[in-house]
């Protein structure tokens, strides 16, 4: 990517917005870390997609998202901050590749409601539904997952049997992706194919990220600041709230923006940029590049029998 003294591009796809909204915000006490497995494609069950994720509970929600996006974001931001202070010609060349995916699940019990965050390009679209209703069967059963001991839970939950292992000393009722309602966090679950896999990996104290002072784009002469995907990379990651900024939406109307977005995504991001401020300076040209989609024939969410 390169970028002269007029633009500078902040490309950070899931960091959001933390601002005022409907919730209270709540600040992350520990995070759960899973190995994130699942065979998209059953003619090619040798290379399942896999990702690091991250649950981060607090005192009564959660949030669940990438952890290497996090990691990526939190190395891109240094990078371009080192390249602002020690260019000599106001040119800044940084290669990104956008690691893991930019959706976020937020889940408040108390409130029964589940929050989806998806980041589209200059925007960040948020998408509301009650707090999914699992039918869980607990047993008797119990393991120790690092220094947590947990207790086995069934269910049948999107077209999948799952088992799920929580621990009742963390006693918030959430879990990684769409899983919740049982008496502790989920630390590990899997379908009984084991397609879909939240291997737990470990479990740490989350500690607070004092905030940066903002980039103004007055520090730069002539720059224009965009942020692509609403996103903001100098606000504590373990805060846990919806972004106020985020635009209101369905899960059909945004199915029908990121189809645009693949069939051209030039003309989309100019249609965006188009109503964004640019502090009186010339409208930034910038190009994206669409790669192929990942071949999916077995959805993690399977029709309902």
């Amino acid at each position: 990517m390169i970028m002269k003294r007029q633009l500078i591009i902040i490309a950070a796809l899931v960091l959001p917005v933390f601002a005022a909204s409907a919730q209270m915000p709540d600040t992350a006490q520990v995070l759960v870390h899973y190995k994130f497995t699942h065979v998209r494609d059953t003619t090619n069950r040798a290379n399942p997609y896999t990702e690091n994720m991250a649950l981060f509970v607090g005192k009564n929600t959660s949030s669940y998202k990438s952890y290497d996006r996090q990691l990526e974001n939190q190395l891109f931001k240094k990078q371009m901050e080192e390249q602002m202070h020690n260019s000599a010609d106001g040119n800044i060349r940084i290669n990104r590749k956008n690691t893991g995916s930019g959706t976020e699940y937020f889940q408040f019990p108390g409130d029964n409601k589940f929050v989806r965050k998806e980041p589209l390009l200059v925007n960040t679209y948020i998408i509301d539904d009650a707090m999914p209703a699992i039918d869980w069967h607990i047993s008797n059963d119990t393991a120790s997952f690092g220094e947590l001991h947990c207790q086995k839970a069934t269910c049948h939950f999107k077209g999948r049997d799952y088992t799920a292992w929580f621990c009742p000393d963390l006693p918030v009722h959430v879990g990684p992706w769409k899983l919740n309602g049982l008496p502790g966090v989920i630390v590990e679950a899997y379908d009984a194919k084991k397609d879909v896999v939240f291997k737990f990996d470990r479990v740490e104290k989350a500690l607070p990220v004092a905030p940066k002072p903002k980039q103004q784009a007055d520090d730069h002469p002539g720059m224009v600041m965009v942020t692509i995907g609403g996103g903001d990379s100098d606000t504590d990651p373990n805060i846990i709230q919806v972004p106020a900024k985020g635009i209101k939406t369905t899960d059909k109307e945004f199915e029908k923006l990121r189809d645009a977005m693949r069939k051209n995504p030039d003309a989309f991001v100019q249609s965006m940029l188009a109503s964004m401020p640019n502090n009186g300076g010339p409208k930034p040209d910038i190009r994206i590049k669409v790669g192929p989609q990942p071949v999916i024939n077995n959805p993690i969410e399977l029709p309902g029998k």
